[in-house]
């Protein structure tokens, strides 16, 4: 075993109990992997930045955003191993409901789309699914779209969006540091109730500096039916806040603070004070993601002596910041908090900027911001203790 994966395997199995900051993820340049078979996984190609996953219950289908413009979302056949399209912008996709999202300008511009993070829920406990997309680009905004799975494939209609807020009106008390440019989202998930959440990396007037010495400089914000816009959730302000999601029974929402690789739960009635937060063993979580009911984390290693270190250490060296780092895919449990290692890897390329992991059956789906394809393996049994 060399001495990185030496490093990373004493990094993952102990206790992360002294880790200082780290620096956020940048996305470095575009790769151009091949989609071979490599450090054993398989790719499903032509995702273009696969950076978020949402599988579809109980079917085998898997919806990939795209980071990269025009790169919108898709529809992934796990059985096929094929990847097409979702949304294309066609008039038959489009039915907006002007009634709940009255604020929303026109549907997404297929060949510009840019979709981060995804959050799928029924609208009902027996209909049709929807879809929230974190699209930026000529609008940043929420988008929202219905899923039907009744035919032989999965159909997609647009139904509307609610724009992110503008800094001057989201952010009142920075003054002459707020700007009118709309704040930008990377995470959202929502109730059954229609009230979306999001979370915003950096408030206007912060800066990455800050982020990744672990000060606070995001935010959780909020819509509900019926209002005009977002509004900031006081008490969810951390060190960029990142991944989200919605506890099963509603009554808590879990964030990623990537600034000190923790994730951090709120209740949703009084959201003033954390509830409980655990740092991550070893790696920096971004998203994360129910598996049925398995949340799962992924996300870089939080120190790739490749790459000079942390992410922190080397926050003035674009060269290192865009280095290739291995990644992590971990279950973690939000109430006794405890962490299981599902799978590890040293950097690769084809891979690189990990973002999210998914378990479909035995099978381990991991999406990347900066990749050709999404990835896929079976999925490894964790080693007895390993948590």
């Amino acid at each position: 075993m060399n001495t990185l994966r030496t490093i990373a395997a004493s990094a993952l199995l102990a206790a992360a109990t002294c880790l200082s900051p780290l620096l956020a993820q940048t996305q470095p340049p575009q790769t151009t992997a091949s989609c071979a078979p490599t450090n054993g996984l398989n790719f499903v190609c032509g995702a273009q930045n696969p950076e978020d996953l949402v599988p579809i219950p109980g079917t085998r289908w898997l919806i990939a955003s795209g980071t990269k413009s025009g790169a919108g979302i898709k529809l992934v056949d796990t059985d096929a191993k094929t990847a097409r399209p979702f949304y294309t912008g066609q008039s038959a996709q489009q039915r907006p409901d002007k009634k709940l999202f009255p604020n929303c300008p026109a549907p997404p511009e297929a060949t510009t789309f840019i979709a981060h993070g995804l959050y799928l829920r029924r609208a009902q406990a027996a209909g049709p699914y929807m879809l929230y997309v974190v699209s930026h680009g000529a609008l940043e905004s929420i988008q929202v779209f219905t899923i039907e799975v009744t035919g032989s494939q999965p159909s997609l209609t647009w139904t509307g969006c609610v724009p992110m807020p503008e800094g001057n009106k989201a952010y009142t008390n920075l003054g002459s540091q707020a700007t009118a440019s709309r704040v930008a989202a990377n995470s959202v998930a929502a109730f059954s109730d229609g009230t979306i959440i999001a979370t915003v990396p950096q408030r206007p007037g912060t800066t990455n500096a800050q982020r990744l010495r672990g000060e606070p400089t995001g935010d959780v914000v909020e819509w509900k039916p019926g209002t005009d816009s977002f509004r900031v959730i006081p008490g969810t302000q951390l060190a960029g806040n990142n991944g989200i999601e919605i506890s099963l029974d509603e009554k808590e929402f879990y964030v990623v603070s990537f600034g000190t690789h923790t994730v951090v739960v709120f209740s949703r009635q009084n959201p003033r004070k954390p509830l409980r937060q655990s740092q991550a063993p070893g790696f920096m979580p971004d998203n994360l993601r129910w598996s049925g009911d398995r949340l799962i984390a992924a996300g870089p290693m939080y120190d790739e002596p490749v790459c000079g270190g942390t992410r922190l250490a080397v926050v003035d060296n674009p060269v290192l910041t865009s280095c290739h780092r291995g990644y992590v895919v971990a279950q973690f449990d939000a109430k006794t908090m405890a962490w299981i290692i599902l799978t590890y890897a040293e950097p690769n390329p084809a891979v690189s900027v990990v973002a999210t992991g998914v378990v479909m059956g035995d099978t381990l789906w991991i999406g990347a911001a900066s990749a050709d394809g999404i990835a896929y393996r079976p999925l490894p049994r964790p080693a007895a203790g390993a948590r």
